[in-house]
């Protein structure tokens, strides 16, 4: 038994963590928390996240829920991947991947629900979305990373999202987030996930 445990559905944002997992190479167990039986809702997995959430993990008896304090908690944990840049240059680093929790997600699902503006614009996280677009078009110039030519555990989680965003048409492509994108999926690290990923969907 492997002492990280991943909490799983293929179905879920816990996409992103099999790939940042996968950028780790550290050895994980899957469990798969079936949605149809609604397993995410039992007692059982709601003692590791009461939010009934996925995903999450449990990494030697320690809890993680949140898909970028999972991403930021990984990378500390396995430094030798080299996800994280070091303690005294993370600014960037921190800045990009809670832009990405805290003003890109919401943008996103607020525009695939198609959810009115506010009259006050400022009363949201993001303000606007054509802020957090052209904010996010300006961390990818010149790239090809959030950081440079460092890739980073902020690439793991930024990256999904904008993957997401314009698969689900809530983000309309451009020649930067397209070449960011590809550049992301073309990770051997991703591609596992991806692939690990579609033969679990199959019985998830």
């Amino acid at each position: 038994m492997s002492d990280l445990v991943f909490y799983h559905n293929p179905q879920s944002r816990g996409r992103i963590v099999r790939w940042m997992l996968e950028e780790t190479g550290a050895p994980y167990e899957v469990r798969l928390i079936d949605f149809k039986s609604g397993a995410h809702k039992s007692p059982d997995y709601l003692s590791v996240n009461p939010m009934g959430k996925l995903p999450a993990i449990a990494h030697r008896g320690k809890v993680v829920t949140e898909c970028a304090a999972i991403c930021t908690y990984l990378a500390d944990a396995f430094p030798n991947a080299g996800l994280a840049p070091p303690e005294s240059d993370r600014a960037g680093y921190y800045r990009w991947l809670f832009f990405g929790a805290g003003t890109l997600e919401y943008a996103l699902i607020d525009r695939m629900l198609a959810r009115a503006a506010p009259e006050r614009p400022q009363a949201l996280g993001y303000g606007n979305f054509a802020d957090t677009i052209r904010t996010l078009e300006g961390a990818l110039t010149p790239g090809p990373w959030l950081l440079g030519e460092t890739f980073s555990a902020a690439d793991v989680y930024l990256g999904s999202q904008v993957a997401f965003g314009v698969m689900m048409k809530a983000l309309e492509s451009s020649p930067t987030l397209a070449a960011y994108i590809s550049r992301c999926q073309a990770r051997p690290a991703a591609q596992r996930a991806a692939a690990l990923d579609a033969e679990l969907a199959k019985s998830a």
